[in-house]
């Protein structure tokens, strides 16, 4: 497949669910037009008709392919039938199992299974299941994060494993640009998943101190002291902030629960309140105090300089990836 291409798309540049709703239609649909493949990030409850809504939102402004990211931690029975129903182009799942009989129901509906693991044992399941892609996320990725191995030593391992059945490996975990991406095609991948880099876009739904956190920080923690009420025993990749950085361990029989409320939003059509701790990060709708707040970024933060469109950066993905290919590799 060289450098272009997975699943039918131009590139092989995907923007993965960001949580809660910081992709919504209009990044998902702007990395859609540009070539890659954007996912939209379901709710964290029952919410099939608002994700329905979702999805025609994103209809109305690509008539490329997108999917829709399912995390199967939290209830998603209903939310997943929507998907399938509505017959999106693919299903991502990640942070739970799931079965063959799953995989079947999405490919009669015509939906692929792209799964997110971090391990060797989860991607030989994913495999076993007969899914269609697989990420390899490695432990560098910002927000929640399963695994603990870096994406160096992973990749490859899964690569071997799938050995030359037809799935594709696309490799997610701290890259932002054209070097991250050429690298991980010589770790064996066929494409490349982002996450931070599409939170730092014009087009994402995250609050604008958020984004600018991202160009000014370059530093990232990886801890398990948000959200622990919500989300036990997961832990995650943040950008320290002076809040975060200032903080002394949260005893193990602390959690926000415990806490006050320093803000509120609109998530997915719900009104929050978010409290000191909460793994909730800034979306555009967030009032209170945002510094405070958990913001979610990969170790290739510091790599991120500026704000830009999500088209240009798919474009700048690509373009750099064949340039460097052409000439410090002597073609492909």
């Amino acid at each position: 497949m060289g450098w272009r291409g997975i699943l039918g798309f131009e590139y092989g540049i995907v923007q993965g669910p960001l949580g809660p709703d910081i992709s919504g239609p209009d990044l998902v649909a702007a990395v859609a037009n540009a070539g890659g493949l954007g996912f939209l990030r379901a709710p964290d409850w029952e919410s099939p008709d608002y994700l329905r809504e979702l999805i025609r939102k994103t209809r109305n402004l690509t008539d490329k392919p997108f999917g829709v990211g399912v995390v199967l931690a939290f209830p998603h029975e209903e939310n997943i039938k929507a998907v399938l129903e509505e017959k999106v182009g693919f299903l991502q799942l990640s942070w739970g199992e799931f079965s063959k009989e799953l995989v079947h129901e999405a490919h009669c509906a015509g939906v692929k299974v792209v799964p997110q693991v971090g391990s060797l044992e989860e991607a030989k399941k994913a495999v076993s299941a007969g899914v269609d892609a697989i990420i390899v996320q490695g432990r560098e990725a910002g927000g929640h994060v399963i695994g603990q191995d870096g994406l160096i030593s992973l990749l490859p391992r899964v690569v071997d494993l799938i050995g030359d059945q037809d799935i594709p490996v696309i490799a997610s975990g701290g890259i932002v640009d054209a070097r991250g991406y050429v690298a991980a095609l010589a770790l064996g991948a066929q494409g490349i998943c982002l996450g931070t880099r599409f939170v730092a876009t014009v087009e994402s739904y995250a609050h604008p101190t958020y984004k600018r956190k991202l160009i000014q920080l370059d530093k990232t923690g990886y801890t398990d002291i948000f959200g622990r009420a919500r989300w036990p025993g997961a832990p995650h990749r943040v950008l320290q902030t002076p809040f975060f950085s200032d903080q002394k361990p949260l005893p193990l029989n602390e959690n926000e629960l415990d806490k006050p409320v320093i803000g509120r939003a609109t998530i997915h059509g719900m009104e929050k309140e978010i409290r000191q701790f909460a793994g909730t990060v800034p979306n555009a709708t967030t009032t209170g105090d945002i510094e405070s707040m958990a913001m979610y970024a990969g170790q290739g933060v510091g790599l991120i300089k500026e704000i830009l469109p999500a088209g240009e950066v798919v474009q700048r993905l690509a373009e750099g990836a064949q340039h460097l290919i052409q000439q410090k590799f002597g073609g492909i």
